[in-house]
């Protein structure tokens, strides 16, 4: 049985969406990237949400980079009641229990299931205790505005087990304490 793993990019005030995330990108080095693309090809597969999967499947494919092969590559599974066709590369469409599916793959499938972002299936995942292992990305930006990492009535004790300073990022990898 493999683990689940959230990657999420994050400003220093818990920004992480619902804002130009672009300014992200100029802080990461070689370094940060080839650790990103170690997670990847350390992952068998990745957990989508539909708007996720919509805006990652206009992105990557027919893209010549070491992440998009890996990404083009590696099974995809796509959780949503409303997406009818996936025609990305190796992506199923799941439906169904968010939970109960999410822990049938993670039961059935050899190697880690990788999330990227803090999304809403990402959350739905937490609050359903199946999140293994929350990597966080911290990025040197204080944003101001934005979807935060934290809302209001959610909470999860986490237990730091590994960090990595690159040149401009800390990543702070956690596991969820249920």
């Amino acid at each position: 049985m493999g683990k689940i793993i959230e990657y999420t990019l994050v400003s220093a005030d818990g920004v992480f969406a619902e804002t130009d995330l672009s300014a992200f990108m100029a802080f990461r080095d070689d370094a940060y990237l080839r650790d990103g693309l170690g997670l990847l090809l350390a992952c068998h597969a990745m957990l989508i949400g539909r708007r996720s999967y919509e805006s990652l499947a206009g992105m990557w494919p027919g893209r010549a980079h070491p992440w998009a092969e890996r990404l083009n590559a590696m099974p995809k599974y796509v959780f949503s009641s409303t997406l009818e066709t996936a025609e990305w590369n190796n992506s199923t469409i799941v439906s169904g229990d968010v939970g109960a599916e999410a822990s049938k793959l993670k039961d059935e499938i050899e190697g880690n299931l990788l999330i990227w972002g803090h999304t809403l299936l990402a959350q739905t995942l937490l609050d359903r205790r199946l999140i293994d292992v929350l990597d966080l990305s911290i990025h040197p930006l204080i944003v101001g505005h934005g979807k935060l990492l934290h809302q209001q009535g959610q909470s999860a004790n986490l237990k730091l087990v590994a960090t990595k300073a690159f040149a401009n990022i800390v990543k702070l990898t956690y596991e969820p304490q249920y």
